[in-house]
């Protein structure tokens, strides 16, 4: 979908909305309610929505009744309410999903910190921190995104920023009392949701009382894709968590234990389609993925105590583990017209009139029989361990007039990503795969990477008056090493080629807020942005300098913001993978040279009414995103996103302009909301000028609506749309081909709580 015609009404609709948002500062708001505490607040940057208003450094949390209005179980459609993030999207349900903040980048999330719980959460965040597992946001209670100067009490990326997601709290309800909630959805293209949880505290004597929560989530879809042979081209989910705590009566002590289990199997695939293809049909797949399948399964293992020492100071333990296993078998390439080697698949539907040999096999049309062995079936299986034990201790005290809130921070981490992959080839036959040749275990890539850190961080919030400063310093040092064995060595007995690397960096960071009054902040930040390299990359690491300034107005539920933002790359770093376009050795990293990125974050939000007084409340809020981004030298990369680059160029997949209004209306017993998102078009590879038709990822305006009516005190119908006009759209060219975005999506059904 093209949308033209909006650049004056996109500049009144930002004016306008930060002006009206200001005059409902001076007005007495209901107060939103606060959110549960947690064991891990310590580990966190905000421990309530409210804190986002007076933290250094941009904040934007969204609550459990944020998550609720929607329900959403894409967490693109989620962040698309947050200023400064921006996403990738590749196979509309947020399998996989590409998000980037600040212009760090997108793919895979490998250039954010990406947490649960205030743990990382990527299979290996150190030595292959792209996510092919991600946690379903239809089961998340809250949101949390640092950008700025916060996000140094995150890393090891820290360029952009960090997203911290948090999972359903053993609910703090009086000992005694069971809470929970129940949800059964179903809809198009076979979809079906089934979530629930159960909590709550009970007295043990002694001054303790103990506490457990039991939550499970089913998903699955048929898929929206049409395979030209027909098949599944959807995913099942079971993912389930169980909580034990204890705490004592006092409040003193608290100790958690979580463990959590995922089991993926969706029919995914990196094949797109030619945009002549995508015209005629979007939702079409080749039959050459046919068999494109990924099997994933994660676990977490987490034991957090917290231990108030005095009334103001207290110290965070977090101990964690997470395994996760996961074996994508998919299409890889395709055999060269010379019968010599392999075409990529990006490079067939890019140019399908050069290669019709290639293009034949990857349809696959009726009656048609291929090549023997033309089709080339990877099978990457992984094996991903990381564990770790963070603390910090946070003291507050006072020198004089000023107060400190002093926090100091240790974490020892280590992970490791197994690979041992093989390839299968493949004929295409009437339009089914049949096997030709199976390849051996590890031959195609028999390797190990893994990296151990330490990590510390020290930082001070100090309060003079109307004035608050957070100066800042985080320090990693990280040991990297790759190993690789022959791929003629499936037991891993013979000779090893191993690559040892060692990165020290120091992170400096500080933040300041002045209060001009209640309702007024005036903000400003500068800390130094990291990405790790991986291991046996021979690149330099990621470093740039972060700037922003700007205006929090507002308190509680009633705000608005507006924050400029400028990140100085010294030198751009991209690594090669599969989900990039691939035509390069995965796992290289190049250097992309010097990169400006500077923009403007806007949001604001009201609510008008009052339930209790008016019998309504309409709930509206407005987030907005203006983003430049360039490259500032010239050369030549083998990174399929760069290509060959000119000063001036545009980073691939940044939109200058996105922006989402939220509104809704809410009566004692029935509550609608909407939703309105508009994405600008974008490049997929550097570049500057119009935007030719292969490179242009469309910009587009969805819809999505939601509604619920109470059948009783705490049983009610719930449904949604998604793309609620059908909005077709090309989302992506990577991995290889044009992609598109979810169409209409219904959901509905009941939603019980107690």
């Amino acid at each position: 979908m093209i949308v033209r015609g909006m650049g004056a009404s996109w500049r009144a609709l930002v004016v306008g909305a930060t002006l009206w948002a200001y005059p409902a500062l001076a007005e007495t708001a209901e107060e939103a309610a606060p959110d549960s505490g947690r064991v891990i607040d310590g580990i966190v940057v905000t421990a309530t929505k409210a804190d986002t208003l007076d933290i250094g450094g941009s904040i934007q949390r969204l609550d459990t009744a944020d998550l609720e209005r929607f329900s959403y179980n894409d967490v693109n459609r989620i962040l698309r309410q947050v200023p400064g993030v921006y996403l990738q999207e590749e196979d509309g349900f947020g399998l996989r999903p590409n998000i980037g903040i600040r212009g760090s980048g997108t793919d895979r999330n490998s250039r954010i910190a990406v947490m649960e719980d205030g743990i990382l959460i990527a299979p290996a965040p150190y030595s292959a921190p792209a996510a092919y597992y991600f946690p379903r946001v239809a089961r998340i209670a809250g949101v949390e995104v640092a950008k700025g100067p916060a996000a140094i009490k995150y890393g090891p990326m820290t360029v952009g920023g960090a997203l911290n997601l948090f999972s359903t709290p053993i609910p703090d309800v009086d000992a005694g009392t069971l809470a929970g909630k129940a949800e059964l959805l179903a809809g198009n293209h076979d979809g079906r949701r089934a979530h629930g949880w159960a909590g709550g505290w009970t007295p043990l004597g002694g001054g303790l009382e103990i506490g457990a929560l039991a939550e499970g989530l089913y998903e699955h879809s048929g898929g929206f894709k049409k395979l030209d042979v027909g098949g599944d081209t959807g995913f099942e989910i079971t993912d389930w968590t169980v909580k034990l705590g204890l705490r004592s009566t006092d409040g003193r002590h608290a100790l958690e234990f979580k463990y959590q289990n995922y089991d993926e199997t969706s029919n995914e695939t990196y094949l797109g389609l030619t945009l002549a293809d995508f015209a005629a049909s979007p939702n079409r797949r080749y039959n050459g993925s046919q068999l494109d399948v990924m099997n994933a399964k994660h676990k977490t293992y987490q034991l957090s105590h917290r231990f108030d020492i005095s009334p103001n100071v207290n110290l965070t333990t977090v101990a964690y583990r997470t395994d996760t296993a996961r074996a994508w078998y998919k299409l890889n390439d395709v055999r060269d017209t010379a019968n010599t080697g392999w075409t990529p698949i990006n490079s067939v539907l890019d140019n399908p009139a050069a290669n019709p040999l290639q293009m034949a096999d990857l349809v696959g049309a009726d009656g048609f029989t291929g090549r023997a062995g033309a089709l080339r079936v990877r099978n990457n299986n992984r094996v991903y361990l990381a564990t770790g034990v963070q603390s910090v201790l946070t003291a507050g005290f006072r020198t004089g007039g000023i107060g400190h809130t002093l926090e100091l921070s240790a974490r020892y981490h280590e992970d490791d990503e197994d690979r041992f992959q093989q390839d299968d080839r493949y004929q295409m036959v009437d339009g089914r795969m049949v096997l030709t040749s199976a390849g051996a275990p590890g031959s195609q890539d028999n390797r190990i990477g893994d990296a151990k850190a330490w990590a510390f961080f020290i930082r001070d919030t100090i309060e003079a008056g109307n004035l608050t400063l957070v100066p800042g310093l985080r320090y990693e040092t990280i040991d990297l090493r790759q190993t690789r064995w022959a791929t003629t060595d499936p037991d891993r007995s013979g000779l090893t080629t191993v690559a040892k690397s060692n990165i020290d960096i120091f992170i400096p960071g500080i933040s300041a807020t002045w209060r001009v009054a209640d309702a007024v902040r005036i903000v400003a930040g500068v800390h130094r942005g990291f990405a790790s390299p991986g291991p046996g990359s021979t690149v330099d690491p990621e470093t740039s300098w972060n700037y922003e300034a700007g205006l929090k107005l507002g308190s509680n539920g009633w705000r608005a913001e507006i924050i400029g933002f400028f990140n100085d790359y010294a030198k751009l770093v991209g690594t090669c993978t599969a989900s990039t376009g691939g035509n390069c050795n995965i796992g290289d990293q190049f250097e992309g040279g010097k990169v400006d990125i500077k923009g403007v974050e806007m949001s604001a939000g009201r609510t008008l009414g009052s339930i209790a007084n008016d019998g309504f409340e309409v709930p509206v809020s407005f987030a907005y995103t203006f983003t430049d981004a360039r490259f500032k030298t010239s050369f030549a990369s083998g990174y399929e996103p760069w290509g060959n680059v000119a000063v001036g160029d545009r980073l691939p997949y940044l939109p200058r302009h996105q922006m989402t209004v939220n509104a809704g209306l809410a009566l004692k017993s029935a509550r609608l909301n909407a939703t309105l998102n508009w994405v600008d078009k974008a490049r997929a590879t550097a570049g500057q000028g119009p935007i030719i038709l292969s490179d242009r990822i469309d910009d587009r305006v969805l819809v999505d609506l939601s509604a619920e009516i109470d059948l009783l005190p705490n049983v009610s119908l719930f449904g949604s749309v998604q793309n609620l006009f059908d909005v077709t759209y090309n989302a992506a060219f990577s991995p290889a081909g044009a992609r598109p975005g979810a169409p209409r999506l219904a959901l509905g059904g009941v939603r019980a709580r107690f």
